[in-house]
């Protein structure tokens, strides 16, 4: 897949289009009103709800989106595949990583993370409140079907049928069952290890380890989930920044998973 991070050295921010994918999962406003405030010339605004996620679906807290759904969204926002895209957060957070993750798998093929998000761009490029409008665009998507595990898909990796790594990316307590914020059960899906994906944050910006590289070789099958599939996106977008290119995202994630079948408890490690 190829590099997926790129620092505010390594753009052209003239020649870029910028998304701007801010989030604040205690304080859903907080987002939309950093970009009115002020964001990258140019750039558009994708929420994590309202554009990211399908929120009428039953299927896990923040839901995959249709093809449908995200083709209007990007279209709507004047994209193409003749542009480079740099999506931005606030730093070190799952959003830019989500909305990264949606449009590679839209197939778009220059799109990157901006690692340091919000803050290092501003030093750079004075923000603006002005928001541009882009004339709609027509896209011939070629979707990127790898990229995604659906519920069926790793079901079958969970009762062995299907040689794959389960990655949890949830903080090992919540892995391990022993406490649960969020969802009606506690616990992991069955034979899933467990890698918290906070361990790649370093100051404001995210990075594979040693202990990552560790945990899953490059020749595996690696799908990664979280609680909804937001958290998970940072683990898979640093592998593939990283190299490893069997990767997929189960976007329902636990959420999704425990609509269905059972949960483990303990630790596989």
């Amino acid at each position: 897949m190829g590099k997926v991070f790129k620092t505010v050295e390594e753009i052209q921010v003239d020649q870029v289009r910028f998304i701007d994918a801010r989030f604040d999962l205690q304080d859903k406003a907080a987002g939309p009103q950093a970009f009115a405030k002020g964001h990258a010339p140019g750039a558009v605004y994708f929420d994590l709800e309202k554009d990211l996620s399908d929120m009428t679906s039953g299927n896990g807290r923040h839901p995959m989106p249709s093809k449908e759904q995200l083709a209007s969204l990007f279209e709507k926002s004047g994209l193409t595949y003749e542009d480079t895209i740099v999506v931005y957060d606030q730093g070190a957070a799952p959003f830019a990583p989500r909305a990264w993750w949606m449009l590679k798998y839209a197939g778009f093929p220059n799109v990157y993370i901006l690692n340091g998000g919000a803050g290092a761009l501003e030093k750079v490029v004075d923000f603006t409140s002005e928001q541009t409008v882009y004339e709609p665009s027509t896209v011939d998507f070629a979707w990127q079907e790898q990229l995604y595990a659906p519920r069926e898909a790793v079901k079958a990796i969970a009762d062995g049928e299907v040689a794959a790594t389960l990655l949890d990316a949830r903080a090992a307590a919540r892995y391990r069952g022993e406490v649960e914020p969020l969802d009606k059960v506690a616990g992991h899906i069955p034979t899933a290890k467990n890698f918290d994906w906070e361990q790649l944050k370093a100051d404001g910006t995210l990075h594979a380890s040693e202990a990552l590289r560790a945990k899953v070789a490059k020749d595996e099958h690696v799908v990664v989930y979280c609680g909804s599939g937001v958290t998970a996106s940072p683990l898979y977008a640093v592998l593939a920044d990283e190299g490893y290119d069997n990767i997929q995202l189960y976007v329902g994630s636990f959420s999704d998973w425990i609509t269905q079948y059972e949960v483990e408890t303990g630790t596989n490690e």
